[in-house]
């Protein structure tokens, strides 16, 4: 008998039919003897309906109200569940995260989780109950709610099955396992049957939703035994775990992609060695991400900075350069949208030189111009005009033969 966490993402208990089928998947494991924890996800579409019905308010409305109202999603789903559970005979009862004791720090709509008590669960457990918990979601030791993010109840599942000591967690999605690339817009992407978690880390952070980067760190750091896999079919999924085990041969793994990336050029900087940190410093205070970085000199001996940024992320990051600009002392600023950045993962980069220069001439080769470069020991992202996203991703699989593992089609 063992203790199993497992995720249903939003497309997954999108409808009641949807939920009574993932009570189905939970009864069969609880029917092998083992405990189960569910972590689920606001219904389909609900979270978007949700955050509409605000921007119909309000164009900024607040962050604690927000939290305050996207929590909502989840809970529809949590009672729904716990009904269909019921109803199979099965005892099940439904947490809010902070229900499920999962405390957080004092943000909104970005938390992260600081500890979970897992008294209320382990209760529940040791009653023979099948426990629901709402995922996305938390409390501060203040009692403020908080949300984790987009994708956050990835992170709640694992982190729960850290903090149980579950003996895995399965994570149920729409998809059959991580792919070589989004099987949506690249027709001949391949199923990987595992992919360690520095390598799922880097796609995950890149652009690749099947899982969110967060939950990978958890799984990482805990040593999760973490799967992904269908919640429509009853196949295996891919199993992320330390050293990937499958596939040695692959230099790059995956090719991953993300729209909606802006370029923010920050141009004469009259004192570089303190304006760099001055600048960054007061974009984090203000929890605006950062990826890519590009400096240089001009000849006068000012200093030219450049930085990528999530679209979304424009108006405030202008708002708070404006703000600042005698404290960061530069002298104009710029912006480049409708950018999207590509990228090639894969652990064999690191014994294998010449897999960058490789991905340049190939985008070379398709006239596909590089706008801005950020590599690390298993990956290389390149910054791309929107409209070239989707042939630089199709051209780069091809290039290092990723539709060639043909074992791995289902």
């Amino acid at each position: 008998m063992g203790l199993i966490v497992q995720k249903f993402g939003g497309t997954s208990v999108g409808s009641v039919e949807r939920i009574q089928h993932v009570a189905q998947c939970v009864y069969e494991e609880k029917e092998k003897g083992n405990d189960v924890v569910v972590v689920v996800s606001a219904m389909g579409k609900s979270t978007d309906q949700l955050v509409n019905l605000a921007k119909e308010i309000s164009s900024q409305p607040s962050k604690r109200e927000m939290d305050m109202l996207l929590t909502t999603g989840e809970q529809v789903t949590i009672a729904l569940l716990s009904m269909a559970l019921n109803q199979k005979g099965l005892e099940a009862v439904s947490f809010t995260g902070w229900q499920a004791g999962i405390v957080t720090e004092p943000v909104h709509g970005n938390a992260r989780i600081i500890e979970i008590q897992t008294e209320s669960i382990d209760a529940q457990l040791s009653a023979g109950k099948v426990v629901i918990v709402a995922g996305f979601q938390g409390i501060t030791e203040n009692g403020e709610i908080t949300t984790l993010g987009r994708g956050g109840s990835d992170t709640t599942a694992v982190a729960l099955a850290a903090a149980l000591k579950a003996d895995t967690c399965d994570i149920y999605t729409d998809v059959t396992g991580v792919f070589t690339s989004d099987p949506r817009f690249i027709k001949n992407a391949r199923k990987l049957l595992s992919v360690s978690y520095d390598e799922m880390l880097e796609l995950a952070n890149l652009g690749a939703g099947v899982l969110h980067p967060r939950a990978v760190e958890f799984a990482k750091n805990y040593n999760v035994s973490l799967q992904v896999r269908s919640s429509m079919e009853r196949i295996e999924g891919t199993v992320i775990e330390e050293e990937a085990t499958m596939e040695q041969n692959l230099v790059v793994r995956g090719v991953a992609f993300e729209d909606e990336i802006t370029k923010i050029s920050v141009l004469g900087l009259t004192d570089s060695l303190t304006s760099l940190s001055t600048i960054f410093t007061t974009l984090a205070q203000n929890q605006i991400n950062v990826d890519i970085i590009i400096q240089s000199t001009t000849e006068m001996g000012n200093a030219n900075l450049a930085f990528s940024i999530k679209s979304d992320d424009l108006q405030e990051t202008i708002s708070v350069l404006e703000d600042h600009k005698e404290l960061l002392g530069y002298g104009q600023l710029s912006a480049e949208n409708k950018l999207a950045k590509v990228s090639i993962v894969g652990s064999g980069m690191i014994s294998n030189p010449g897999v960058a220069a490789k991905m340049f001439e190939v985008l070379a080769t398709n006239k596909i111009p590089i706008k801005m470069v950020s590599t690390s020991e298993i990956k290389v992202s390149a910054v791309v005009e929107e409209r070239n996203m989707i042939r630089a991703v199709e051209v780069l699989h091809a290039a290092f033969e990723l539709a060639n593992i043909e074992a791995e089609v289902n």
